[in-house]
């Protein structure tokens, strides 16, 4: 074993490591990694930072505008109104039709914007036919897993294990080339969770979904009370921002009861006058050192019968964040929430345990589900949101740019058919598809940038250098021989077995597009070593890689969905293990098939 080698396999531990703790944003311990190889002279500038002029690249990020143009337009709402008119309300049907719409979805546009769209639509129906959310989520996330996995930019590890072939001097994946085998595991995974899967989900939402009153189902009425404003107070004359509840005492004001009539939301130039009863939020304990130091009074704790924090202005919501690039790591207070968006949040739900009170400094995280109050026009505001998906919207919402979505259609199905018929590689076509959207006024230009998943773009050119460096220093030839060392004699189907295994263990604790890099030009060059076909064993571990099942970091769809759908952890392992089993012997007994080996 080189020198070379020895750095290529400290320096692929060491980003293993650092995905798993998520310690690190992943975009970060990729360009860490790029670092790395230059640093220790196994690549050249050149060479490293070539992972930014990829197709691979490009097309990620052109689809993920393409795929926002659908959602502004509301064709992707189109889609997922679908599932209104074709499904009953049977759990088994509804959850049949919500797979196969988000599948056919996710083949041709991101996985988490497929999901993102249809999240609200199905937390909806399942309330109108009291299906609790638990039983319709986590299928709704595996099916667009599953559908990506149809057609080569259906997920971003088809690409990256296509771009692996070409830099192998092999023939790369053509769009539909995953289609055959794609289908039978998309069909079959339907089947599973419609017949078995479904028993074993949780049945824990009619807590969360099924009670219409969102402050009952918080438990408000534990944080909420009324201090009455007496005549010698200091806090007479001054605004609400001036008299330091929020920043000395944690408390929010909800609103303002004076002369029998009350006011609800942020009043950022209402004056507090004696008299006044403060409708505030937090602790007693901390509404208890308010009333000694700032002459209030406690009135009563507030009963949610009398006063349900909606009024004509204002309204109670839940909104999900959705957008890994937005907000993540960061907390409300760093973020001015409150004041950036005329909105406050009373509680936050997260993987299936309620925060309630002292908020402002919890860091958030992909799949949060966050209560807030506010007046309807900031609620509104939301909707245009690329960070946050509205679960509980009190606001009409309607399509935008309804008159632009045949233009969109057309530019999806053309930019489709330049790439099916030959004309164009799948990159050219995706980024015309994404200038033609942005000119025709699908989309804006700063929608486009927001529309763009950065982390995962920085993530897959990050990480693409290190694919070349295994390639040329040899350590994907040597780890190829230990796997060879590993099944012996067994045969080809063994060595694909085994790559399937070190994909999926890979990919539960760390992304599947960085997973699909690493495990790609090993698959390469352990087909080189047994003298057969390694596309099949590519694909593989593009498919191993795209279905995470088993635990709820493996992809974000699945952290997106663990929230809303109450889960526990090991929820995912006790309904994805079985699904990722049957994957693997549809993959070995099918790529053959279709990849003579």
């Amino acid at each position: 074993m080189t020198t070379d080698v020895v750095l290529v396999l400290l320096i692929l531990a060491g980003a293993i490591v650092l995905f798993a703790s998520e310690k690190i944003r992943v975009a970060l311990v990729a360009l860490m990694v790029t670092m790395a190889l230059l640093l220790t002279n196994l690549l050249t500038p050149e060479e490293a930072f070539s992972g930014f002029s990829s197709p691979a690249v490009v097309t990620v990020w052109a689809i993920y505008i393409v795929s926002a143009a659908l959602m502004r337009t509301g064709v992707a709402d189109y889609m997922g109104d679908i599932i209104l008119l074709v499904a009953g309300k049977t759990e088994g049907r509804l959850v049949g039709v919500i797979m196969t719409t988000v599948a056919v979805m996710s083949a041709f546009m991101n996985n988490i914007g497929a999901t993102a769209v249809l999240m609200p639509v199905v937390i909806r129906i399942g309330r109108q036919v009291k299906v609790p959310a638990s039983k319709l989520l986590m299928p709704l996330a595996f099916g667009s897993l599953v559908g990506g996995v149809t057609t080569l930019i259906g997920t971003p590890p088809n690409l990256l294990v296509s771009n692996a072939l070409e830099q192998a001097n092999l023939p790369p994946f053509e769009l539909l080339d995953f289609t055959p085998v794609g289908l039978i595991i998309m069909f079959s995974s339907i089947a599973y969770m419609v017949l078995i899967g479904r028993h074993l989900l949780p049945n824990n939402a009619p807590k969360r979904t099924q009670n219409e009153n969102l402050s009952h189902e918080y438990q408000l009425g534990q944080y909420l009370s009324e201090l009455h404003v007496m005549s010698d107070s200091p806090l007479i004359g001054q605004t609400l921002v001036e008299t330091g509840l929020g920043e000395n005492f944690d408390l929010t004001v909800m609103g303002i009861i004076r002369d029998g009539r009350t006011r609800l939301g942020i009043m950022p130039n209402a004056h507090i006058a004696a008299g006044d009863i403060l409708l505030v939020e937090g602790h007693l304990a901390n509404a208890l050192k308010a009333i000694g130091r700032l002459g209030l009074a406690l009135v009563q704790e507030v009963t949610l019968d009398r006063m349900d924090l909606v009024s004509d202005e204002t309204a109670l919501a839940e909104i999900v964040l959705v957008n890994p690039d937005a907000f993540v790591g960061q907390t409300l207070r760093e973020l001015h929430f409150r004041t950036t968006y005329g909105l406050t949040v009373l509680a936050l739900w997260r993987s299936g345990k309620q925060l309630v009170g002292h908020l402002r400094d919890e860091p958030l995280f992909l799949g949060d589900t966050l209560l807030i109050h506010g007046r309807y026009e900031r609620i509104k505001d939301l909707q245009n949101s690329k960070a946050f998906v509205l679960l509980n919207n009190p606001v009409e919402v309607t399509r935008p740019l309804l008159h632009k979505a045949p233009i969109s259609f057309i530019i999806f199905i053309s930019m489709i058919s330049l790439v099916l018929f030959g004309y164009l590689h799948i990159s050219t076509a995706a980024v015309l598809g994404a200038i033609l959207s942005i000119l025709t006024g699908c989309i804006t230009m700063d929608e486009a940038y927001e529309a763009i998943n950065w982390e995962s773009v920085f993530l897959i050119a990050g990480m693409l250098p290190l694919g070349l460096a295994m390639e040329q220093t040899g350590t994907a030839d040597f780890l190829a021989d230990q796997i060879l060392n590993l099944i012996g004699d067994r045969g080809p189907l063994a060595a694909m077995l085994g790559l399937f295994l070190l994909t999926t263990g890979l990919t539960a604790f760390m992304s599947n597009a960085a997973a699909a890099v690493l495990v790609a030009p090993i698959a390469i060059n352990t087909a080189f070593s047994l003298q057969v076909n390694p596309h099949a064993f590519v694909m593989g571990v593009a498919i191993a890689a795209s279905n995470s099942f088993v635990t709820p970091i493996a992809h974000q769809v699945c952290v997106l969905v663990h929230g809303p759908g109450d889960y526990r952890f090991f929820d995912y392992a006790r309904v994805g293990f079985p699904l990722t089993l049957i994957i693997w012997v549809i993959s070995l007994i099918f790529l053959p098939i279709f990849w003579p080996l």
